[in-house]
């Protein structure tokens, strides 16, 4: 049976600067035991950035995030 990430906006803005960098050396080593633990850690870090980006800001080149346009 697969875990689904379920984090709560209310989760999020509890978050600590500390949770956020220990969350970021996490993906940068790469070290999970199987490809849905980062891709999780992965969505946790986009769902931060989208809430609270101020806490993400010297993590952003994780989530490779461009602008673009859709039109």
């Amino acid at each position: 049976m697969m875990k689904t990430l379920s984090i709560s906006k209310k989760e999020i803005a509890v978050m600590t600067l500390q949770e956020v960098e220990e969350l970021a050396i996490r993906l940068e080593q790469d070290n999970y035991s199987n490809a849905f633990e980062g891709l999780n850690d992965w969505h946790l870090l986009r769902a931060i950035a989208f809430q609270r980006p101020e806490l993400v800001e010297h993590y952003i080149y994780l989530l490779d995030l461009e602008p673009y346009d859709e039109a």
